[in-house]
């Protein structure tokens, strides 16, 4: 069923994605030319033109990410946390050539802030989770990226927990509660990029965790005017990284993978 939903959510975002939409806005126009309606031509390109200007021109990922981002705030207070979790999703791999040096993408502040409380809450241990992305989970282990930066950072081994199985949030939050069978009374911390927050929370209580505290990192919105320049590469992916968020939380939602608090 995971598998399955996998698959789905690929092929779903796919069609959906807001720069696949923005493609679709020139096709149409080029296959009324063809068929010599240019009137309808003329029109559907106008809108096209109008939305890559606006898209370039404006952070428009702002109005769906801020929403995400100020659900839980920044840095909150906390005393004798029992350890740490923080999600995957950072991992990139350099090219051949260098070796398959391990490296991080945007969400690289997971890894810093993971680094950063394990020093602030020494007795703390740190649980790390997260798969490679694949149709079929992999064996524990062979993806193990996020885990051999924290290491190289100084993270003792006794501390460190991995869960490496999981594909998807939701798995996140299973595959890391069957490694902490018993939570105890203390807090535990949530690490993972402030818009992805809100579905990695509730897939987590749903999933049967208590006491955990969001700890968001990794901000991607921001004011309207501070980032208003053109960059249509930019904006699209900030676009696209709140829209598909939406669309995760709808799902998750729908198929009982999320619970409001625990």
């Amino acid at each position: 069923m995971d598998t399955l939903f996998l698959i789905t959510g690929k092929v779903v975002w796919f069609f959906l994605r807001p720069e696949t939409l923005l493609l679709v806005l020139f096709a149409v126009p080029l296959l009324l030319l063809w068929r010599d309606r240019v009137a309808g031509a003329r029109r559907w390109l106008t809108v096209g033109l109008c939305a890559a200007l606006v898209s370039g021109a404006f952070p428009v990922g702002n109005l769906v990410l801020n929403p995400l981002e100020r659900t839980y705030p920044f840095s909150p207070e906390v005393t004798g946390p029992a350890g740490i979790i923080v999600l995957g999703g950072m991992e990139d791999l350099s090219p051949a050539y260098t070796g398959r040096l391990a490296q991080v993408n945007d969400a690289g502040e997971r890894l810093i802030v993971a680094i950063e409380l394990a020093r602030r809450f020494p007795d703390a241990v740190v649980l790390y989770s997260g798969g490679q992305l694949a149709l079929v989970p992999v064996d524990e282990g062979a993806f193990e990226i996020g885990p051999d930066i924290l290491r190289r950072l100084g993270l003792p081994e006794n501390r460190l927990l991995v869960e490496g199985r999981s594909r998807t949030t939701a798995e996140n939050a299973t595959f890391s509660r069957a490694l902490v069978p018993d939570q105890g009374e203390r807090p535990w911390l949530l690490v993972t990029s402030a818009f992805h927050m809100p579905r990695a929370l509730g897939s987590f209580c749903a999933a049967g965790w208590r006491n955990l505290i969001p700890w968001p990192v990794d901000y991607r919105g921001g004011k309207m005017l501070e980032n208003l320049r053109w960059d249509l590469a930019g904006h699209l992916h900030d676009l696209n990284t709140g829209v598909k968020e939406w669309i995760g939380l709808l799902a998750y939602r729908v198929t009982g993978r999320l619970q409001p608090t625990c």
